[in-house]
């Protein structure tokens, strides 16, 4: 037989009972304020437009849109879509640009999305419809609209619709009606009912699109009806649940095209100038040339959304750092090296395709520095093949003669270079004195018995009037050294 000790539970339960109320009574006596709640979260959107033909200016403002949204660390990207079709190839690079972006993306059908927009609709999460929105007709054709070879179509159209259910996977019947949109000979049935047969395209509208089909019932494609895109962001989000950021095509995108596609020539041009600046005294029109040619590679891969402004100050730090080593530490070359290499980094950086918090190691693996190299190596190629032409005969020309004299410094004095057709006088100068005419830092002009000469020295620089001895003679100046007191 099992006892119970019932007094002893009943006093335990009493106690218990007692300190609940003792407690609660402290709490209220201390007047505890009550639990706040949580502010309501605002999303923040970025809205990107994919408007007109699909070509290098729409995946530009996209791609610099959706890095734009990564560093902001944004809720959602909404493609503000009214497109006829365009490039596959460019389709493609917006479909892996989108998969980067880790928050929401949706497309707003605003008013077409039709061929590479069906395409581009289908990578994002949710699909949207303005009430009068239409999309589909995705097969491929030829960039001036002729039906493409018909063995090459059904490769084409085979690889497409792959594509297209590789990421419509977990998204209903969205792999069914983009694959009925790209190939006629699809035919798109559920249940009993044949929504297309075979023998044509699909395109659908905003309606079409919301039907409820299967069991349990889902639309067809459309995640939802709205008005207008801030509509669409209220249904989603709640009145005043959200912030905006609107992208805009401007004609920088098309100037960017231009400039990409002549990288190589500009940063070519660019680097050659520099190097005829700095062979010359003073600063002058090659200078400047060149900066505003390199200006334009790095403007090109910002526009193109490839690069921020980071390589531009790597660039000018490059830049101080070759500079500093001519004017004030000539000869040392760990300055300069380093300069070129940080210059010629910076260059490589505007024109790659990297992405925020994205490791190194990841772009270094794909082909995201490919291009920039290449583009790189035909510039430097350009520009040493235009230096060594430069050399070989424009000392032969009157712009050498220019070039040779040209300085800050103004006198009666007769000027004179070192072109070829007075080397004979030229190496009879070595020895002589001068006096420094415009400053050498470390190239300048100097004066050899009422004669104007381009000179350089190899340690240091020289101020005005300074008492130099010429060395040596080159195919630029002449090379010279200051006299001891």
């Amino acid at each position: 037989m099992v006892r119970t000790d019932m007094p002893g539970r009943t006093s335990q339960l009493l106690l218990w009972c007692l300190s609940l109320a003792l407690s609660v009574a402290l709490v209220r006596a201390g007047e505890a304020p009550p639990p706040v709640a949580a502010p309501k979260k605002i999303a923040q959107v970025v809205v990107i437009p994919v408007r007109e033909e699909i070509g290098s200016p729409v995946l530009y403002i996209l791609r610099r849109g959706l890095k734009e949204a990564i560093d902001q660390k944004a809720d959602a990207v909404v493609l503000d879509m009214k497109t006829p079709g365009g490039a596959l190839s460019v389709t493609f690079e917006i479909m892996e640009a989108l998969a980067r972006f880790h928050g929401k993306t949706i497309t707003y059908v605003n008013t077409e999305a039709m061929s590479a927009g069906a395409f581009i609709s289908a990578t994002t999460e949710e699909i949207w419809f303005a009430p009068e929105g239409v999309i589909g007709a995705a097969a491929p054709v030829m960039s001036g609209g002729q039906d493409v070879e018909a063995t090459m179509k059904m490769k084409v159209v085979s690889y497409l619709k792959a594509r297209v259910r590789a990421i419509s996977e977990g998204k209903g019947y969205r792999g069914q009606v983009i694959s009925a949109m790209i190939d006629a000979d699809y035919e798109l049935k559920i249940g009993r009912k044949t929504i297309k047969p075979k023998g044509e395209l699909l395109s659908l509208t905003a309606t079409e699109a919301s039907a409820l089909y299967g069991q349990p019932p889902q639309p067809l494609l459309a995640a939802g009806i709205a008005k207008t895109l801030d509509d669409l962001l209220a249904q989603k989000y709640g009145e005043g649940g959200f912030t905006v950021k609107r992208l805009e095509i401007t004609w920088s995108e098309q100037l960017a095209v231009w400039l990409n596609a002549i990288s190589p020539i500009l940063l070519g041009l660019g680097l050659l100038a520099l190097f005829i600046e700095f062979k010359t005294p003073g600063f002058g029109v090659f200078g400047i040339s060149g900066i505003v040619l390199l200006a334009l590679v790095f403007l090109g891969g910002y526009v193109a959304g490839l690069s921020g402004h980071e390589p531009v100050l790597v660039f000018v730090v490059g830049l101080l750092f070759v500079v500093v080593e001519i004017i004030f530490f000539p000869g040392i070359a760990v300055l300069a090296v380093t300069g070129l290499v940080l210059m010629l980094g910076s260059l490589v950086w505007s024109m790659a395709d990297l992405w925020p918090n994205e490791p190194i190691t990841v772009a270094w693996s794909g082909d995201a520095f490919v291009r920039p190299l290449v583009n790189c190596t035909l510039g430097i190629a350009m520009a040493l093949t235009a230096g060594l032409l430069l050399a070989r005969f424009i000392p032969k020309g009157w712009f050498f003669q220019k070039l040779a004299v040209t300085g800050a410094g103004h006198s009666a004095a007769q000027l004179a270079g070192v072109a070829p057709e007075t080397g004979a006088e030229a190496a009879s100068l070595i020895g002589a004195r001068g006096v420094v005419m415009s400053g050498l830092f470390p190239s300048g002009q100097i004066e050899i018995d009422g004669r104007r000469y381009s000179a350089r020295v190899e340690v240091g620089s020289a101020t005005p009037g300074t008492i130099v001895v010429v060395k040596k003679v080159s195919d630029f100046n002449l090379v010279v050294e200051t006299t001891i007191p």
